[in-house]
């Protein structure tokens, strides 16, 4: 599903048409106009060196077109709760990526791309009542002009706390067997890219769990002749036997499965001197 862009600038003005991107699909993975705006909004701010508000006057400035019926602009009644999280990033991604053909030397390699959406629900055999817990997980950031990307952080359009290991153990009837920085996820370069985490969930009760994530075939891109991040990686591990896991995907598990998410890691500016 292609999301194409071209970006002219006239003056102190600048469109941004989104013209040639995907028709809509019957997926969740639409997103609206709001929102094609908003990550267009933020992707504009970020050039601003000054403390600007973010309000509709940032907006001024910008036309975006976006046709209706595609990705970018879907119509009722198409299904809208994943350009939310991730195709908002990836718009964002789009939209940093045609700046950077005019302003090689500001803009930053991409960053992880997704928000690694996990949602986890069942009935909790300690209580007897229905639990239903979602997260969003960090990844890395792109490197950027004279800065290396960090490690284990929101990026872009996501805006989510992380939730501590403490916390899920003690709600809800899951154990974390894993949580850390994802090593050699970064991609190489003069400033690399930051790295991804690794968190693996083990269930303690049969649950419906989703996964919605991007960046699972195509890596963050690097710039300047740096190198790609990581891409992410999801996991199914069950009686000791590992099962590759698409970035979307719909599993009823049972007590002592585990899943593991491995987030992209940020790609790098420039290369190796």
């Amino acid at each position: 599903m292609p999301i194409r862009v071209a970006i002219t600038v006239a003056g102190d003005r600048a469109t941004i048409d989104f013209t040639g991107s995907a028709l809509q699909v019957s997926g969740s993975v639409n997103a609206n106009y709001a929102m094609t705006l908003s990550a267009c909004l933020y992707a504009f701010r970020c050039l601003v060196t000054d403390d600007v508000l973010y309000n509709a006057g940032v907006a001024r400035p910008l036309e975006v077109i976006a046709p209706a019926g595609t990705v970018v602009n879907a119509n009722r009644p198409a299904a809208v709760a994943g350009g939310n999280v991730e195709t908002s990033q990836r718009i964002t991604d789009v939209v940093f990526g045609a700046l950077g053909r005019a302003l090689p030397d500001r803009m930053p390699a991409a960053s992880q791309g997704t928000m690694n959406n996990v949602t986890i629900g069942g009935t909790d055999p300690r209580t007897g009542r229905r639990f239903a817990y979602y997260e969003t997980m960090a990844g890395g950031m792109g490197g950027r002009p004279g800065l290396a990307g960090l490690s284990g952080v929101h990026t872009h359009m996501s805006n989510t706390r992380n939730t501590p290991v403490e916390a899920i153990e003690h709600d809800l009837p899951l154990r974390i067997r894993q949580y850390r920085l994802r090593t050699d996820s970064a991609g190489a370069g003069r400033w690399p890219g930051g790295e991804g985490v690794v968190r693996e969930y083990e269930l303690l009760t049969e649950a419906t769990v989703t996964v919605l994530s991007e960046r699972r075939r195509g890596a963050p891109y690097g710039v300047a002749g740096g190198q790609p991040g990581g891409r992410g990686r999801n996991t199914l591990i069950r009686d000791g036997v590992e099962r590759a896991l698409p970035g979307k995907i719909e599993l009823q598990l049972r007590a002592g499965d585990r899943l593991r998410i491995e987030t992209p890691g940020g790609g790098a500016f420039g290369m190796i001197e």
